[in-house]
């Protein structure tokens, strides 16, 4: 039987939404308040959900324990309280929560245990979400 489990972690992280392929008027243009040159933060909220085989012996999805080293190890421990701007990842691309949903989708796709990653959901606001489930 597939089976799908789902954990949800908090990070605050802050960004600047700026490019240099725009100019300065065209990236306030794109970006509004969050192309302030000071930036600004988020507490993310951000949720992760794996499928895989009912385990017969133990009747879980994936040990919530595993999970939850799996993701301080390659998230939080590289993106909470950090400058997204300065991540490796992000030095070709804006860290918009779009691209920040993406990347902990690739960190986490192929660290799970024997599971597979069915999506990454990132809550920026309480009005603003993205989801990514790969390509």
């Amino acid at each position: 039987m597939k089976a799908h489990f789902g954990r949800r972690y908090m990070l605050s992280a802050s960004h600047r939404l700026h490019t240099d392929a725009l100019s300065a008027e065209e990236n306030r243009a794109a970006y509004g308040k969050c192309n302030n040159p000071h930036g600004h933060g988020h507490n993310y909220v951000l949720e992760v959900l794996v499928r895989g085989a009912v385990d017969p012996e133990t009747g879980m999805v994936v040990n919530m324990a595993v999970l939850d080293e799996v993701v301080r190890k390659k998230v939080m421990e590289r993106f909470d309280h950090t400058n997204l701007n300065l991540d490796p990842l992000f030095v070709n691309s804006v860290p918009t929560t779009e691209n920040l949903c993406r990347a902990v989708f690739e960190l986490l796709k192929d660290a799970l245990p024997c599971r597979e990653l069915e999506r990454v959901r990132v809550e920026e606001t309480e009005n603003n979400f993205f989801e990514y489930a790969g390509e």
